[in-house]
């Protein structure tokens, strides 16, 4: 199957593909470009002989000061037509940089594109609620970073704002 997936993207998609680098993973992967992943992971899903249509997990990982760019977004998919045959797509993203989303290829994606907006800071082009998750709107940072602070920015302005909030309230109620 792994060579299967290969022959196949080389022959439509080979400007997506960026170089393989050794992952210690017994998962076929292959990593593309952030501008090319709508249209393999949508191809991925409607060929009728791969049939990856079960997105697994979506994730995300901080190489801070270990490789360039610093960001890689993971997508782990599955094929239940193939034995539940299972794949990653590696999308390389530098600080700053937007993935699109996949949204509208996978419902599934909504949530977790969301708490990688929320927890890394990186954006999806397209999502059509991109907003914070877990951490409060008022929240300084994204805490999954490797460079945020362990002790935190200090939560002096969220409990101030709370207590903004409630005095508002209790006068306009």
């Amino acid at each position: 199957m792994n060579e299967k997936i290969t022959a196949y993207l080389q022959s439509r998609h080979a400007e997506a593909l960026l170089p393989q680098r050794d992952i210690n993973t017994n998962l076929h992967h292959i990593s593309i470009r952030a501008s090319h992943l709508k249209e393999v992971v949508k191809e991925l899903k409607d060929n009728a002989d791969l049939s990856f249509t079960y997105l697994n997990d979506l994730t995300s990982v901080d190489w801070l000061g270990k490789r360039s760019p610093r960001f890689e977004i993971v997508y782990l998919l599955r094929s239940p037509k193939n034995n539940h045959f299972r794949m990653q797509i590696r999308v390389p993203v530098e600080e700053g940089e937007t993935v699109p989303s996949i949204t509208d290829i996978f419902v599934g994606a909504n949530w977790p594109e969301r708490e990688i907006f929320d927890l890394m800071g990186i954006e999806f082009s397209g999502h059509p609620q991109l907003e914070r998750l877990i951490m409060p709107d008022n929240f300084v940072g994204h805490p999954l970073r490797k460079d945020f602070p362990l002790e935190g920015p200090g939560q002096d302005y969220l409990i101030e704002d709370l207590l903004t909030i409630h005095v508002q309230d209790d006068i306009t109620g």
